[in-house]
């Protein structure tokens, strides 16, 4: 694995802060003596458990309309630790190709890595031995299907998003989203041992999703990865172009997830929460879109409205899934 190297040359002349801030990394190739308690938080922070709890969130619905009813909570906590485990060793991994980037922006710098609290080489086995152990936990335990889809999932977020998209692409986050959408068919083919048109239809309405509940945020902290040379879409165009691509990806997002009642897959509920949080998702984004097109800059543009309605909304989403099929 390659990291690349970032300059950048402050206007004083003086040494530049990836040069500063790579040299404190390669300084701490031994972590920093801390109590043990403040070791064991900063390794549960290279697993990213924040982002983590949202991939569970889309995984236990799935497999509650994979059983069309209550799965065995055995095969749910084995389903859930193998995710969290598999998850967290790819968001280590990231974070260990990140680390010289991630030393250079505000929202990354408290990083393990960027503080010395775990060293690069820890990480790095850190990040393997998780994705080891979740594979076969998966394989052992749930089936070899959910296995190979998890371990799929690991080394497309490290390989082709982290690696290879992230620094060369605007697209990144479009197509290194799929990794996100893979514990979607993982919870259904937990269940049945196979994929099916439904897990399919919430694969794509995550996909979709992932643009537009990434690029607000990236529009709030555009001037971090500008400073880093990655090139995520609000770094290189304006903010009435990245808002048309987010009303764009939303309509097709809220249209794919109406797909589910008519092929047969859920029932009234569903449909309902689905038009209800979809229309004010789309009320949300079009809103966005007024004030780009209007020029509203700084705070008034509101962008992370829409950044945190998109996490209530897939959470929404993913209940009804859940509890639809007692309702039908």
């Amino acid at each position: 694995m390659c990291v690349t190297a970032v300059e950048s040359r402050p206007a004083d002349g003086g040494p530049s802060r990836a040069v500063q801030a790579m040299g404190e990394l390669g300084a701490n190739e031994s972590p920093i003596r801390r109590p043990f308690g403040t070791r064991v938080k900063a390794f549960v922070a290279l697993t990213k458990p924040r982002i983590i709890e949202l991939l569970l969130i889309t995984t236990v619905p799935v497999m509650f309309l994979a059983q069309q009813g209550v799965p065995d909570l055995g095969l749910v906590l084995l389903t859930c630790l193998g995710g969290y485990l598999s998850a967290g060793g790819a968001n280590a991994l990231n974070m260990y190709i990140d680390r010289d980037i991630d030393a250079l922006m505000d929202r990354t710098s408290q990083r393990p890595l960027v503080t010395g609290a775990v060293s690069p080489r820890e990480c790095l086995a850190f990040g393997i031995t998780l994705g080891v152990v979740s594979t076969l936990l998966f394989g052992l335990t749930v089936n070899w299907l959910s296995a190979w889809l998890s371990l799929g999932a690991l080394l497309f977020y490290v390989v082709v998003y982290t690696m290879i998209l992230k620094r060369r692409t605007s697209q990144n986050i479009v197509w290194g989203g799929i990794a996100g959408c893979m514990p979607v068919l993982i919870g259904w083919s937990s269940v049945t041992d196979s994929l099916s048109w439904a897990p399919v239809i919430l694969f794509l309405v995550m996909f979709f999703w992932t643009p537009p509940h990434y690029w607000p945020l990236s529009m709030k902290v555009k001037d971090d990865y500008a400073r880093v040379g990655v090139p995520m879409l609000p770094v290189v165009a304006s903010n009435k172009v990245v808002a048309r691509q987010i009303v764009v990806y939303s309509w097709v997002m809220v249209g794919v997830s109406l797909l589910l009642t008519p092929l047969g897959y859920t029932g009234w509920f569903y449909t309902a929460v689905a038009l209800a949080a979809g229309g004010w998702w789309l009320w949300e984004a079009h809103a966005l879109q007024n004030r780009a097109k209007a020029e509203v800059t700084g705070a008034k543009l509101k962008e992370m409205r829409l950044f945190h309605w998109s996490i209530t909304y897939v959470s929404l989403l993913f209940v009804a899934v859940a509890v639809d099929p007692f309702l039908r």
